[in-house]
């Protein structure tokens, strides 16, 4: 039997800096440490799960069908920017259905075998997870494609003129697969989930709330004033609110009464380099090397790659997201350029605020 392996962590760095980017909503050990200290902090139903509320609606009814058919929830598949709850909102499936969860990771699984020896342990109804699913090999998602369908694996057994083909039977299961860049997915194993929900960024009230329960389960002493500054600054990610929230208690227990309070948060938050807007160093970086540097654009990705002594892919899969989302920088046919909004944000920062960055 395979052992299954823990989810690896993606862990992106920036050559040109050398701080840590507090902004990140890549998974670290640190979120880990978290879930350690206070077992409660991820939510184990709908109810106490806030925002996302049109997929969390569509998933009840699914969910409701499901147990009223008595059979296994269709595949389900869900897609969006890292941090906003993919793996939580699986859990949660399988607590609402009553059923066994098994989680997995695509890296992890590097060979048929590995996958076999999964699928061949589950029990009736277990729902299996597999995160950074669009990293699976195609020999893998080859063996997929039949356990989804007609819950079995055709198997190949021996080498050369001996080698015969071995048809397994498994158990009825639901695969939950997450994934961040669902357009490296195939075609095939696409079109085998029956459920596809794309996650968005949450607002600020939703934030907030969840920002308040951690804050009760973790025992800290917050006004809803602090609550609210943390989640303006927390780019539409529940991972960061999280992760701010801790290094915003810190400052609360050593420089201030234990209590989070709006001013304190703010201070915090950006002696830590976090402007009002939730953006730091890097991403203001990235406006005012646009502006600056090309009037504001528009400048190819490879030439901005170049500029900032970074790797284009990351540019493209960590920074860009939320400044196109939040409507500093668009793309176009020729390139990357800041919008109305974006010159803006550059023009009223000051002088001082960028002489802070050192840039």
């Amino acid at each position: 039997m395979v052992e299954l392996a823990s989810k690896a962590s993606e862990n992106t760095s920036v050559a040109n800096v050398q701080i840590e980017r507090l902004a990140t909503t890549t998974k670290r050990i640190d979120d880990d440490n978290l879930e350690a200290q206070a077992p409660g902090i991820r939510p184990q139903t709908f109810a106490d799960y806030p925002g996302q509320e049109s997929v969390k609606d569509n998933l009840q009814i699914y969910v409701a069908a499901a147990k009223r058919r008595g059979e296994p929830l269709d595949h389900v598949l869900l897609h969006g920017p890292p941090g906003l709850g993919k793996t939580t909102l699986t859990q949660i499936i399988a607590n609402e259905l009553g059923v066994p969860f098994v989680s997995t990771s695509g890296p992890a699984i590097d060979k048929p075998g590995d996958l076999a020896g999964i699928l061949s342990s589950l029990q009736p109804g277990t729902l299996l997870f597999i995160d950074e699913i669009h990293r699976l090999s195609i020999k893998v998602e080859e063996i997929l494609y039949s356990a989804m369908e007609d819950f079995a694996i055709d198997m190949m057994i021996g080498q050369g003129p001996s080698a015969r083909s071995v048809r397994m039977e498994v158990a009825p299961f639901t695969l939950a697969g997450a994934t961040t860049r669902v357009s490296l997915l195939s075609r095939p194993l696409l079109g085998r989930f029956g459920i596809q929900e794309r996650l968005e960024f949450y607002n600020e009230a939703a934030l907030c709330q969840i920002l308040l329960r951690s804050a009760r389960i973790l025992g800290i002493q917050i006004e809803e004033a602090g609550a609210r500054e943390i989640a303006s600054r927390s780019r539409g990610t529940p991972r960061l609110a999280n992760r701010l929230l801790r290094r915003v208690w810190d400052f609360a227990e050593v420089q201030g009464s234990g209590v989070v309070t709006s001013a304190l948060a703010g201070d915090a938050l950006q002696r830590q380099g976090m402007d009002t807007c939730g953006l730091d160093r890097i991403d203001r970086m990235i406006l005012k090397t646009v502006y600056h540097h090309y009037d504001g654009g528009p400048v190819g990705i490879e030439t901005l790659a170049a500029t900032l002594n970074e790797d284009r892919s990351t540019l493209e899969e960590v920074y860009e997201p939320y400044l196109v989302h939040r409507g500093y920088l668009a793309r176009g046919p020729r390139g990357r350029y800041l919008t109305d909004i974006g010159r803006k944000h550059v023009e009223t920062s000051g002088s001082k605020g960028w002489e802070q960055d050192g840039i």
